[in-house]
Order: structure tokens, then sequence, then C-alpha cells
């Protein structure tokens, strides 16, 4: 009984702190939309393979329309944060570039947003050491992101990967975001960078603030399913690559596994992979699954999938193009990402001497 109490508690604990944050988002966004030349917004991509269409769907579309609209928009390409889980960084610099690709055929202009690597910008890391000193141990370990790449991973606890909220929290802070674009699974990232900067300024900057405190917009973005009615994964192999080619798209999508029964029907829990292909669908259309669904009845898998290549290929055309473009000229991708480089370590040498002159640091 004591358990269940227990358990009834935190459950209500979580439930309040999603809700106020739910409201801190509509209220951030509310004031975006009137001003959103006042907004800096940061966000990004850990480059351990292609971007596919749940990153489209879950982050890239909005970040081409908070750039169309105004805001202040950074994307980290967080190459320091791929070794928190993984022993290779062998085909790192293939994946960087490639994520610059799709980001500009996605339509991220990088006249508007600076687009970045986490180890090019030594200044913005060197705020780990001041950061650390904020947080506690415990709260590190409570980090549900921490608690599950451990387990997933099957290593032991690395120090960089219990660290790994905190340089989230560099990045973040370093240009001075004050909104950060995620999903509800990562409202402790932002939270944990809310108390690092609100314990920042009041140790040490109490009348002349540093850090803002930066909101969370979270997404109302559908969870994207794999074509095998997984969450979409690179891992998984049930993801189609925005790069990838009409023919690998088709082939991949004519393998994806179905059912036994031939009318289709859209329900997510008793018919999960026919319910992926449909989701597909819908978004790349526009269209209710569930119209979808009506609309092929008894024609079965064959004619779903037929439809579902038709449509996804149709709607990735021209990203598909515009990204064949881009890529005859890789020396102008690497000039891009050089020059975020560049405008970066501008921002974090100046943060970072702000830093040391509130720290008492300047000597």
């Amino acid at each position: 009984m004591a358990d269940e109490q227990q358990v009834t508690a935190v459950g209500n604990e979580v439930s309040a702190s999603f809700l106020a944050a739910k409201r801190l988002s509509d209220e951030t966004l509310t004031r975006l939309d009137a001003n959103p030349g006042a907004f800096t917004m940061l966000t990004g991509d850990r480059p351990t393979g292609r971007l596919h269409l749940g990153h489209y769907f879950g982050s890239i579309r909005e970040r081409v329309a908070m750039q169309n609209r105004g805001v202040n928009t950074n994307i980290i390409i967080a190459d320091y944060q791929v070794i928190t889980d993984r022993d290779t960084t062998e085909h790192i610099r293939d994946n960087v570039l490639n994520l610059v690709l799709d980001y500009l055929a996605a339509g991220i202009d990088p006249t508007k947003t600076m687009i970045f690597t986490h180890s090019a910008v030594p200044a913005e890391n060197q705020l780990m050491l001041p950061f650390l000193s904020l947080v506690t141990e415990a709260e590190l370990h409570r980090n549900p992101t921490v608690k599950s790449e451990m387990e997933a991973s099957g290593h032991a606890l690395t120090g960089l990967l219990l660290t790994y909220p905190v340089h989230q929290a560099c990045d973040i802070l370093f240009c001075k975001a004050n909104v950060v674009p995620i999903g509800k699974d990562n409202l402790p990232h932002v939270e944990i960078t809310r108390t690092i900067a609100r314990r920042f300024n009041e140790r040490y900057a109490a009348k002349h603030p540093v850090f803002p405190e930066p909101a969370a917009i979270l997404s109302d973005a559908p969870e994207i399913p794999g074509l095998d009615g997984r969450k979409m994964s690179k891992s998984y192999g049930n993801s189609i690559m925005l790069g990838a080619t009409a023919e690998e798209t088709a082939k991949l999508i004519r393998k994806s596994p179905t059912d036994s029964e031939r009318r289709i029907t859209f329900d997510p829990v008793a018919r999960p992979q026919v319910s992926a292909l449909l989701t597909t669908a819908g978004l790349v259309t526009g269209r209710d699954p569930k119209d979808i669904a009506e609309e092929i009845g008894n024609a079965g898998a064959g004619a779903l999938k037929k439809y579902v290549i038709e449509n996804v290929n149709e709607f990735l055309a021209p990203h598909r193009e515009r990204r064949t473009e881009l890529a005859k000229d890789m020396d102008s991708i690497r000039d891009i990402l050089n020059d975020g480089n560049r405008r970066a370590n501008a921002i974090a040498e100046r943060t970072l001497d702000e830093v040391r002159e509130a720290m008492g640091m300047k000597y």
C-alpha cells in the first residue's frame, strides 16, 4: 500500500511538472509570435547516422519555420556527445557533412541559422567546469536520459554520460538561448539547464544576471513509427532516410512487415505495422490515415505499400533534388560549417569572458 502511494505521489509530481512546463511553453509561444526577434533558439542532433522522415516531421520542419519567422536560430551538431554511449567515431566526419546537406536541402538558411559542431567550440565546452559545481551527483543520476542511455548501452556509467545533461546546458546557455524546442521526454534536460542558469546567477551574478532561464517549447509533433511499427530509429533499420534514393525507399517499404488480414484498417494498437505505413502516408500527404485505409479497403497490403512508395517518393523528390545539387560542391558545405564554427566561437568566447568576470577570475 505504501509503495502504491509513493508511485501515485511521484506520478502526480511528474504530471504537475509537465503541466507547468506546458503553460510556460504556451505563454512563450504567444510572446514569440508577437516578437520573434527577441528569442534565441538552440536545437541539434548527434551525428550517429543519416536523418530520416522522423527527424523531418519531429524537428527539422519546425526549425525551418522558426528560422523563417525571424527567431535567432542555432543548430548544434553534437559530435562530442556521440561518445557518451558509443566506442567509435569511425563515420563521424561523413555523418556531420550529411547532416549539413539535409539541413540545407530542408530549407535551413546558413545566413540566418548558425550551424556548428561541438568539438570546434572550446570555450563552450569550458563552461562545463563551473556548471558542474552547480549540480549534485544525485541530480545527475535522476536524469531519465542518463538512466535510459546507460541501460541501453550496456556499458558502465562513464563520466561523460553522467554529465551529459550539463553538457547540454552548455550548448543551450553559451549562446544564451531562451527557447529550446523539445519533445516531452527531453523536458528534464531543459529543467536542469534552467536550474544551472538560476544557480549561477544567484551565486555569482545576482545584480547582473549572465544567463536566461530557457523555456521549453513542447512539440506537438506526433511520434512517428518506423516501418515495422516500432519507434522510427536508425538502429532498428526501419527508417526512411531523407537522402535515400527513390529505389532504396521503394525496396525498404516493400519489405516492411504487415499482417495476414487483407482489409486495410487503421488501428495502431491491434495492427501496429499496417498502421505505421498508414501514418507515414498520412504525414507525407496531409491526409487522415483512416481515410487512406478506407480508400484502400480490401485491396490489401500490396496496394497500401504501392500508395506509400508513390507518395513518400513524391514528397521527398524536391529534397533529394536540392540535396544532390548541394552535394556537387562539398567545399561549400565545409565552408558553411567552418563559418558557423567561427561565429559560434566568437559567441562562446564572449560568454566565457562574462562568466569569468562574474566569478572574479579576470586577472
